[in-house]
C-alpha cells in the first residue's frame, strides 16, 4: 500500500485492479460484452467508470476478488475507455488505485456493396530480399485502416486507400495479413476484418509454413464472418518476382557438367 500524511489524515491506497473484457478483440451493436474487475483483496466494493467521469457507472460488492459488469445490448454511447477500482466497504473507505483503461471497440456491419474493404498482394512470388506491398481500400473517405499480421498492427496515414509496403521480405514477414478500418472521427466504431491474404516466401524449405490466420469475430447469427460472409480459408499467395530455385539449381549444375567436359576433352596444348 501507498500512504501518506497531510496535516492530521492519513489515506492509503490498495494496489490498483486489472481490467479485462469478454470478448476482447471487439463486439457487433446490439451484442453482449462483459468487462471483468479483478482487485487482490476479497469482500471489497466495485466500481465502473467511462471516460475518466469520476462518477461511478456501476458498483458491485461481491463475495471474492473478481467482480463482472455486462453490457448485455451494445450501442454507439457504450463505446469508450473503461477503468475500475475497488474500496473497503467500511467508513470511510479506503481505495484503491484506479485501473488501467480498457477500451470497448464495436465492429459495425455495413452493407458490403457500400464499404468493402480487401487486402492484395500481387500474384507470383515473392523472393528473400524482394519487395511487396499489402493494400486495403474501402469505398469511403476519411478512413483510418489498420493492418493485422498475428497480433501486430501498423496504421498509415487516413485515406480510402493505404499501402504497406514490405521491402527487403525475411521469412518472419511471412504469413496471413488482413485489414481493418475505422471513421477518423469514431475511433471506437470499426469494420469488420477483411478477407485474409497469406504471404508466401518463396526459398522456404517444406515444412515451413506460413500460420493459419486467427478467427474473426462472430456475427449476429454465430458463425464467424467477414463482411457478411462466412470466413474463407486464406488464399496462398507469393508475390512478385519470384523463381523456381531447384529449377535454377539444376540448370547451374546441367551447365557446370557441360563445361568441365569441354575442358577436359580439349586436345593437349590446345589455347584456354
Amino acid at each position: 500500500m501507498v500512504s501518506w500524511l497531510p496535516a492530521q489524515c492519513t489515506f492509503t491506497y490498495y494496489p490498483k485492479p486489472s481490467i479485462s473484457l469478454r470478448p476482447s478483440r471487439g463486439v457487433a451493436l446490439g451484442r453482449a460484452v462483459t468487462l471483468r474487475c479483478r482487485g487482490q483483496h476479497r469482500n471489497m466494493r466495485f466500481l465502473l467508470y467511462k471516460d475518466g467521469n469520476p462518477n461511478a457507472l456501476q458498483d458491485v460488492e461481491p463475495a471474492g476478488d473478481v467482480t463482472r459488469f455486462p453490457i448485455r445490448s451494445v450501442s454507439r454511447r457504450d463505446a469508450g475507455s473503461y477503468s475500475c477500482r475497488y474500496s473497503t466497504k467500511s467508513d470511510p473507505p479506503v481505495w484503491s488505485e484506479p485501473s488501467d483503461p480498457v477500451e470497448v471497440l464495436f465492429f459495425y456491419l455495413l452493407d458490403m456493396v457500400t464499404l468493402h474493404l480487401t487486402a492484395g498482394l500481387p500474384s507470383g512470388g515473392v523472393s528473400l530480399g524482394g519487395s511487396v506491398a499489402v493494400q486495403c481500400r474501402a469505398q469511403c473517405q476519411g478512413v483510418r485502416f489498420v493492418l493485422n499480421k498475428e497480433g501486430r498492427h501498423f496504421q498509415p496515414p487516413a485515406g480510402d486507400l493505404a499501402e504497406f509496403p514490405i521491402s527487403n521480405v525475411s521469412r518472419r514477414d511471412a504469413g496471413s495479413y488482413s485489414c481493418y478500418y475505422h471513421h477518423k472521427w469514431y475511433p471506437f466504431i470499426w469494420s469488420y476484418p477483411s478477407d485474409p491474404v497469406e504471404l508466401v516466401v518463396a526459398g522456404e524449405g517444406p515444412g515451413s509454413v506460413s500460420p493459419i490466420p486467427a478467427p474473426h469475430p462472430a456475427g449476429p447469427s454465430g458463425q464467424r464472418h467477414v463482411q457478411g460472409r462466412k470466413q474463407a480459408q486464406a488464399p496462398r499467395i507469393s508475390g512478385s518476382g519470384a523463381q523456381n530455385s531447384s529449377g535454377d539449381a539444376v540448370i547451374l549444375l546441367v551447365v557446370g557438367l557441360i563445361l568441365a567436359e569441354a575442358y577436359y576433352s580439349r586436345p593437349r596444348g590446345a589455347p584456354r
